[in-house]
Parts: C-alpha cells; structure tokens; sequence
C-alpha cells in the first residue's frame, strides 16, 4: 500500500483544483492519479459541508460509539452469564 501523502500536500492541491483548470493536468502536475485528486476533492467538499456525507470527525465519532458499544455488549453477556452461574448454584435442592 502506498504511503499516505501529508494532509497540507492534499489541502493545497485542493486549494489549486478549486481554483479551476483541468482536473487531468492538475493531477499530472502534482504527480498523482486523477481518481486519487477527485477523491480528495470529494471529501474536502464532505468536510466543508457543499455535499452530504460524514466528515472526518463523525466517521471517527461512529467508529468509537461502535467500539464501545460492543464492549458494553461484551460486559453485558459476561454479567448475564454470570447471574445464570450463581442463580442455579443458589437454588434450592
């Protein structure tokens, strides 16, 4: 896989794609691939808020909630388990 480019790399290859000019030379110029320029522009307009989707910050938010959601859900069969354990040893005979 290749190496990430820097995030300021990207912010100003963004900057100069946004100021108009063919998507295919700006690339060419800047030594990447067009899909991987009109990626970069997609997500820019996602964090700027001009098209839907998740910004960076929600994605990572998601990503976390999911984390710990499967850790509460973890803790919670673990304690279940455990009050099937003790309830059946408690019981009467």
């Amino acid at each position: 896989m290749p190496k990430p480019y820097p995030a300021e790399f990207r912010r100003d290859v963004v900057a100069v794609a946004r100021q108009g000019g063919s998507i295919a030379a700006i690339a060419k110029d800047f030594g990447i691939t067009e899909s991987c320029l009109r990626n970069w522009l997609k997500k820019a307009d996602v964090e700027d808020g001009v098209r839907p989707g998740f910004t960076s910050a929600e994605a990572a938010e998601v990503r976390e909630l999911k984390r710990r959601n499967r850790q509460l859900e973890q803790e919670v069969e673990i304690l279940r388990r455990a009050a099937a354990y003790f309830a059946k040893d408690i019981s009467p005979k």
